[in-house]
């Protein structure tokens, strides 16, 4: 088989790295992929952009490709699974209208209110004085949420009344992420303990789900401004996602969610991630992606046993029921290791050391990096994901750190209380 894997970042990376260990040993493309995907098993990088989608497709019928995969959100709200299924190319990820899951925050949040998923309460504005009015009035913490996509960071948790005026000003005046900005969401602050949960999803049934916790706030203990994601593990604590908490999640949100897109005209078909808040009422939504996360793919995929590639065939075709995915009890921890700045401005451009160092079942997948003259360098805020499984998840995280350890460039930078139970705890 050939696989086409679009996207260059740490989730594409593991994607291909769990692809390219297949019974079937298919040929791997990734576009534009980076420099890790380059040093997969049967697989070339093919210079075509994340969003050009004409590109893509282009590419995939010059080589053949049986199946393409869609790694990030761009192309997925710009209508890749549209125009491939146009083409009569098989393609794993939502539709356009599917995928506003994601691509619309508000879109999501009024299909959960309307079909009773719990969320927390929200209000939507698309003008700055209206919006205003409203925190001023509430007193109280808020979320607010530019509507479209902002690469992760489009969340800012305001715990005062003049944050989240700050926060309004630079997302609707200021535009600091673009038309994503130009609607709002102001919601209820949740407090609890944060999951994300994956499961393939072929228009009407949902296979079996796998969790994990993933920390979006560049400091420690979960302070400072949001990130893409900088650290995950998996599974979640045994005492905090037991088999009733996974099964509610699956009859109260996976499965309703599923059911109303496809009564409303758009069925999904991809892999549904839903971050949720365990609050003391049970399990909220805070947002949907219409793909595997990022960093959490990266610790999910080293615990999978079962063939990736026939899972994701099976869901194209309608026939998640005959997926059948095991997995490795034991935790995986995920450290990233991002450039100085971000998530801010930084620096590029600089030589990675020590990824030939990495021992046992460690693994580096690279999100923001390339190949200059053979050697491999930064080239983006998140640069790498250091992952590693353990006995427990002490042990994972003692792993995982000791690997962080050998790779350096210059400015690198991580967290240390990645996969600490206390900061499995949002407030």
């Amino acid at each position: 088989m050939k696989v086409l894997v679009v996207g260059n970042g740490g989730r594409e990376h593991a994607i291909t790295w769990k692809l390219a260990q297949s019974p079937r040993r298919p040929e791997l493309l990734v576009a534009p992929g980076n420099a890790g995907t380059a040093q997969e098993p049967r697989t070339r990088n093919v210079a075509v952009d994340v969003a050009d989608i004409e590109g893509q497709l282009s590419l995939a019928k010059r080589e053949g490709v049986d199946l393409t995969v869609v790694g990030p959100e761009i192309p997925l709200e710009a209508g890749i699974a549209d125009r491939f299924a146009e083409a009569g190319m098989s393609l794993f990820g939502p539709t356009q209208a599917a995928a506003r899951i994601e691509t619309s925050k508000v879109f999501a949040k009024d299909l959960m209110l309307r079909h009773g998923v719990p969320t927390g309460n929200a209000e939507s504005f698309d003008d700055y004085q209206d919006a205003a009015r409203y925190v001023e009035q509430a007193g109280r913490p808020v979320v607010v949420k530019a509507d479209g996509l902002a690469a992760g960071k489009g969340v800012v948790v305001a715990e005062t009344t003049a944050e989240a005026l700050r926060a309004l000003h630079e997302v609707m005046v200021d535009r600091v992420f673009g038309d994503a900005g130009r609607t709002v969401l102001v919601e209820e602050l949740l407090l609890g303990w944060e999951v994300s949960v994956f499961a393939f999803v072929d228009g009407t049934d949902v296979s079996t789900m796998v969790a994990a916790c993933d920390y979006k706030r560049i400091g420690e203990g979960e302070t400072g401004p949001n990130t893409g994601g900088i650290g995950a593990y998996s599974p979640p604590l045994p005492s905090q996602w037991t088999p009733e908490l996974e099964a509610r999640v699956k009859r109260g949100i996976i499965l309703p969610v599923v059911e109303a897109l496809a009564d409303e005209g758009s069925p999904y078909r991809g892999a549904l991630y839903a971050g949720l808040m365990v609050t003391n009422e049970g399990p909220k939504v805070i947002e949907f992606n219409c793909r595997l996360g990022d960093p959490e793919t990266q610790v999910v995929l080293p615990r999978l046993k079962s063939d990736l590639l026939d899972a994701m065939l099976l869901t194209v075709r309608g026939r998640v029921g005959e997926v059948r995915l095991e997995w490795d009890p034991r935790p995986c921890v995920g450290v990233v290791v991002a450039s100085s700045g971000y998530p801010g401005s930084y620096q590029t451009g600089y030589h990675i050391d020590g990824l030939g160092s990495l021992d046992g079942e460690a693994v580096a997948f690279h999100a923001g990096t390339a190949l200059d003259d053979g050697k491999v360098v930064t080239s983006g805020g998140r640069v790498l994901a250091v992952t590693a499984v353990g006995s427990d998840l002490a042990d994972a995280r003692r792993r995982a750190y000791e690997n962080v350890g050998k790779v350096d460039f210059t400015g690198a930078t991580y967290r240390s209380d990645i996969a600490t139970c206390d900061s499995a705890v949002q407030v």
